[in-house]
């Protein structure tokens, strides 16, 4: 495929006190012109960085074995449509009309056999005129992301040498997952991409010296996208699609609002008949609102929350009477029994924590990453694709990888600290919890989440969540028995 591979050059500006944003990460226009927004790195931080050892990672391409959107879930969709336009859901791939090209990316490169669910629905509304705006909730790992891919793809000129699809991503991980998608899927046509994110710079050269971007589909993140569109070095008269990923962070008040909107409106100025495509496994009431104020007209697909938890996850609580017993099951528990099942994420809440647990895992003689917003966007990159080529097993993260982050191998989840909103540490951030445990069970794969609970807090949180999801959180009885973990670990459909 001809592309435009060059992702864009951006410098970070010094930083005047710490920040905290959703996912431990910040895009650098909001650094700027937010500094309520932001996770950046401070001098005290430096020491956290330095004891991952980034440098010493090995990644060998011949032992990558990513895989992508194949055999997605089915799930429990409900379709509210506007208008008298008719649509028919899709049976196969073919009764999409797509070009000869993009099925045979699907059938040899993604190597599908037919839409799951989520496809089968949205795709002809996303397909066929008069191309709808879509609001589009489902599942995590139910394929939402081949349905805006493929929504891109096919609405492209190819004659036309100039951006026509748009795709926003709350993190620069996310944009580039995406981006690899799209580039896999569209490998047989001429289509070209770029990705523009935020990277390190030592040279200095901003943005601004950089050629104007003719890409036909471009993915990035809000501040770059913003910054590279007040520049004029991104044109957006010619753009058919606006896809928002993670949409509901990207809509919601304390994440990337104000950015997105302007986003919306600077296109909506050029061309009036821009299709917005807005997808997420999550939706609050408060975006759901917002949303139906700012969409004009769109169609819409949604889960009922209560049946959001995945079915083919198991999710555990255990009880730990202080930080040490929380690694010690990690070690003597978990790992130990699952280290033959796949990969395991373990959250945290907190670059010093993710730092302790990392030395901790370390000095017990366990190979892990660990990934946070301290770390630079070459490390970063670097840790995400050793994890993604199998080359380590265990990798601790903030709740930078819980959204969207795609990986087949991943059976286990460790919530090592519960989400909780920044702001009000006592209540429960529940989209963030549903976020994290869907990065295990990909796809319709087995997996488990075991959630550690330590304090009066975390009972009060755990209890929360279970109430809003409407389930019951299965108790591991002790957590010094070897037995109850085998249990909890067949019942799970991994032993």
């Amino acid at each position: 495929m001809a592309d435009s591979t060059t992702t864009l050059l951006e410098s970070k500006p010094p930083a005047a006190e710490p920040k905290r944003s959703w996912g431990d990460v910040v895009d650098e226009e909001e650094e700027e012109e937010n500094p309520s927004v932001g996770d950046d790195i401070t001098k005290s931080e430096d020491k956290v960085v330095s004891e991952l050892k980034v440098d010493e990672l090995s990644i060998a391409d011949e032992k990558k074995v990513n895989k992508f959107l194949d055999d997605p879930e089915d799930s429990n969709i409900q379709a509210v449509t506007t208008g008298d336009t008719p649509y028919t859901s899709a049976a196969t791939f073919e009764e999409l009309n797509l070009t000869p090209d993009l099925l045979k990316g699907l059938y040899v490169e993604m190597k599908f056999q037919k839409p799951s669910k989520i496809q089968a629905i949205s795709l002809p509304m996303i397909l066929n005129p008069p191309y709808k705006n879509l609001v589009a909730q489902a599942h995590n790992g139910s394929g939402k992301t081949t349905c805006f891919v493929l929504g891109m793809l096919s609405r492209i000129d190819p004659q036309l040498k100039r951006t026509q699809a748009l795709c926003i991503c709350p993190t620069r991980e996310l944009s580039i997952q995406n981006l690899e998608v799209l580039r896999k899927m569209g490998v047989y046509t001429q289509i070209t991409t770029e990705c523009a994110v935020p990277t390190d710079n030592t040279s200095g050269e901003r943005s601004k010296f950089r050629p104007p971007i003719f890409a036909q589909i471009v993915i990035g993140t809000p501040g770059t996208i913003k910054r590279l569109m007040s520049q004029r070095k991104l044109s957006v008269g010619d753009i058919k699609v606006l896809v928002f990923d993670e949409a509901d962070h990207m809509l919601a008040r304390d994440g990337f609002q104000d950015d997105s909107l302007r986003i919306m409106k600077d296109i909506e100025r050029s061309n009036t008949k821009c299709q917005v495509l807005l997808f997420s496994a999550t939706f609050d009431e408060a975006v759901k609102n917002f949303v139906s104020r700012t969409v004009k007209d769109y169609n819409q697909l949604f889960v009922k929350k209560e049946e959001l938890s995945l079915e083919s996850v198991k999710q555990y609580k255990v009880n730990c009477p202080d930080e040490l017993t929380k690694i010690l099951v990690i070690k003597e528990r978990i790992l130990e029994f699952g280290e033959n099942l796949g990969q395991t994420i373990i959250f945290v809440n907190s670059k010093r924590s993710a730092s302790m647990l990392h030395k901790a895992l370390v000095d017990f003689g366990y190979e892990v990453t660990t990934i946070h917003g301290a770390l630079n966007h070459e490390d970063r990159d670097k840790i995400v694709k050793e994890f993604k080529d199998g080359l380590t097993q265990v990798l601790i993260s903030t709740d930078l990888l819980a959204r969207g982050f795609d990986q087949r191998q991943v059976n286990l989840v460790i919530n090592f600290d519960l989400p909780v909103k920044y702001e009000t540490p006592d209540e429960p951030h529940y989209e963030v919890y549903l976020h994290r445990i869907g990065r295990a069970g990909r796809f319709g794969s087995k997996g488990a989440v075991f959630n550690f609970i330590m304090t009066d807090r975390d009972h009060m949180i755990m209890d929360k969540i279970e109430k809003y999801f409407g389930t019951q959180v299965t108790e591991v009885t002790s957590w010094n028995s070897d037995e109850d973990f085998k249990v909890a670990l067949k019942a799970a459909g991994l032993v």
